[in-house]
């Protein structure tokens, strides 16, 4: 794909997975590439709120969190389209399953245990502490992330830039980014 032309978003683009599928990384990439805007929904709900996620799922629980982090989806849907990088956990609630159905969704399907390996630093990551009920999970949230998805990838072996080289080409195709007019 041709990088050196401007490119807009014609809608937001949501990037959905079991944690450490690669979400930030690759919303990331792809932005810098077209030269567009990303943002993590985690790390803006941790900035709005001023505390990481899991300090306010220690202190309010798991539903309080869940509530705010759709606040925050409707926020950040509310702006300047970008792609973001939803939390693992987002399909959790039915009201978010609705959002993303109406939205633009990439869903990065890997394996706890694809994850696991990805991750460096696990002390922000303690599931992967019980590896078993990791597997739990990412199995129990996959027909979910199908369920809103628009485009699944397959994550497994490949690098952030391979990614975006299969990612970037199916959003021109399906004209979410598309060239600036100038």
């Amino acid at each position: 794909m041709e990088h050196d032309c401007t490119y807009t978003l014609r809608e937001p683009v949501l990037f959905v997975g079991f944690m450490g599928a690669g979400k930030t990384s690759l919303a990331r990439r792809i932005a810098r590439d077209l030269g567009l805007t990303s943002v993590d929904a985690d790390t803006f709900f941790s900035r709005r709120i001023g505390m990481p996620a899991g300090a306010f799922i220690a202190e309010y629980g798991e539903a309080a969190f869940r509530e705010q982090e759709t606040a925050v989806l409707t926020e950040l849907l509310d702006r300047e389209p970008a792609f973001i990088s939803c939390g693992g956990g987002i399909v959790e609630r039915p009201e978010n399953l609705e959002v993303l159905r109406s939205r633009f969704v990439v869903y990065l399907r890997t394996t706890a245990d694809e994850s696991r390996q990805r991750i460096t630093n696990m002390k922000n990551r303690p599931l992967f502490g019980d590896i078993e009920a990791a597997r739990e999970l990412a199995g129990r949230r996959a027909p979910l992330y199908e369920a809103v998805a628009d485009v699944t990838i397959d994550t497994a072996g490949l690098s952030v830039a391979a990614l975006a080289a299969k990612v970037e080409p199916v959003l021109v195709e399906r004209g979410v980014v598309c060239r600036r007019q100038e």
